[in-house]
C-alpha cells in the first residue's frame, strides 16, 4: 500500500518537491532545488529521499496540449530514470500540463508579485502535480 509520495516538477533551472500521504490525501510544497541545465545537486535529492522515503515518486510529464511530448519531455524522463537508477525508487509520470500555469495564478491570488523568480512556483507545481494524482487515485476512489 503506497503511504508516503514525493513529487518533483522538473525544469532546468529549478526543480520543484513536495510531498504527501495517501492517510490524508494531503500535499505540502518542500524547497526547490536549484539545478544546472536541469542537472541537480544529487546528494541534496538523496537527503530527500533518504528522509521522506517515499513508497511512490511522481514526476510532472511536461506534454504539450496535443498530447505530444516535447524536448523538455524527454529531460524530465531521462532525470525519472536517474532518480530510479540512484535510488531505487519507485516512479510515476503523472500528466502535469498547466500545473505551471496554475501555480504561477495561486501566487497572484496570494497577491504575490510577478516577479516568480521570489516566489517558489516550482516546488507549488510539484504539489499540484502530487494533489491531482491522489485525487484520482484515493481520494476519489473512498467517495
Amino acid at each position: 500500500m503506497i503511504k508516503t509520495l514525493l513529487a518533483f516538477d522538473y525544469g532546468t533551472k529549478n526543480i520543484g518537491v513536495a510531498c504527501g500521504q495517501t492517510i490524508s490525501g494531503t500535499a505540502n510544497s518542500l524547497p526547490s532545488l536549484k539545478a544546472k541545465d536541469g542537472i541537480p545537486d544529487w546528494v541534496q535529492v538523496e537527503k530527500i529521499i533518504k528522509e521522506w522515503q517515499p513508497d511512490l515518486t511522481l514526476i510532472g510529464l511536461p506534454l504539450n496540449m496535443d498530447d505530444s511530448e516535447s524536448e523538455l519531455s524527454v529531460r524530465a524522463r531521462k532525470f525519472a530514470n536517474r532518480l530510479h537508477g540512484r535510488f531505487a525508487v519507485k516512479i510515476e509520470m503523472v500528466d502535469e500540463r498547466l500545473s505551471s500555469f496554475e501555480a504561477k495564478g495561486e501566487v497572484m491570488r496570494r497577491g504575490g508579485s510577478r516577479d516568480y523568480k521570489n516566489n517558489p512556483v516550482d516546488s507549488i507545481a510539484a504539489r499540484l502535480i502530487l494533489e491531482s494524482w491522489l485525487e484520482n487515485h484515493f481520494i476519489a476512489k473512498k467517495l
